[in-house]
């Protein structure tokens, strides 16, 4: 197990823009997305780099007022609007709606294969980012996101920030803990998949297993009742 605290390669970044020419479906879900319906979305995985060049990535966390996925963490986007050009557009615009960003400061280093979030119903395009020219960054509408992160690799790629979570559906899957954020679901999964495509993923203890926090259990929807 690597120490905490070692530094990332210096060619991180170029690790990361190879991901889009790699990722295959079967790499990021174990759900196939339906040859017909699923709402077209997208998000947008932007890493960049602090004042010191420290390596980050941007995460928000959704109000817990939402009525969908209520206080979780999460990648900036949304549905695809009819006006948007694709995917890319729909995660820029998105993320410009949700933190204030400055699309012209983003570099896109491509797509990864689209996926189908069951719950939901979303088709959901992740659009991997690079940060050239950082904007200032906040909560545009504190009503759908309540704080906005730029949470760095360091802490995620920690051994002592992973473990394993269970959904209460059964489900098993990765989780971040880092900058008093709790990640897990979805976007655990897709970062826990995209850091080990880069090559950038530490060996992490996978039977370290976590309960969920009181916080996030209390604002999961009740279970249906047959």
């Amino acid at each position: 197990m690597s120490p905490a605290g070692e530094p990332l390669p210096d060619d991180w970044l170029e690790r990361l823009a190879t991901v889009p020419k790699v990722a295959r479906p079967k790499h990021l879900s174990r759900f196939a997305v339906p040859d017909e319906g699923g709402r077209p979305s997208a998000v947008l995985l932007l890493f960049g780099a602090d004042g010191d060049g420290a390596p980050d990535v941007l995460l928000t966390q959704r109000a817990d007022t939402m009525r969908k996925h209520p206080g979780q963490v999460s990648f900036p986007g949304g549905a695809q609007d009819p006006a948007d050009a694709g995917p890319v557009e729909a995660a820029l615009r998105e993320a410009q709606e949700e933190t204030g960003l400055d699309p012209r400061g983003v570099d896109v280093l491509g797509t990864l294969p689209a996926l189908y979030l069951p719950p939901s119903g979303f088709v959901i395009t992740p659009v991997l980012g690079w940060w050239r020219t950082p904007s200032p960054v906040r909560a545009v509408d504190p009503a759908e996101v309540a704080s906005v992160v730029r949470v760095p690799l360091s802490e995620l790629l920690d051994p002592a920030n992973r473990s394993s979570v269970r959904h209460p559906s059964g489900y098993v899957g990765p989780a971040f803990e880092a900058c008093g954020l709790f990640v897990w679901g979805f976007t655990a999964g897709l970062l826990s998949r995209v850091l080990s495509l880069a090559g950038l993923e530490r060996p992490w203890d996978r039977a370290r297993h976590v309960p969920l926090p009181d916080r996030v259990l209390a604002l999961l929807p009740s279970p249906t009742v047959p």
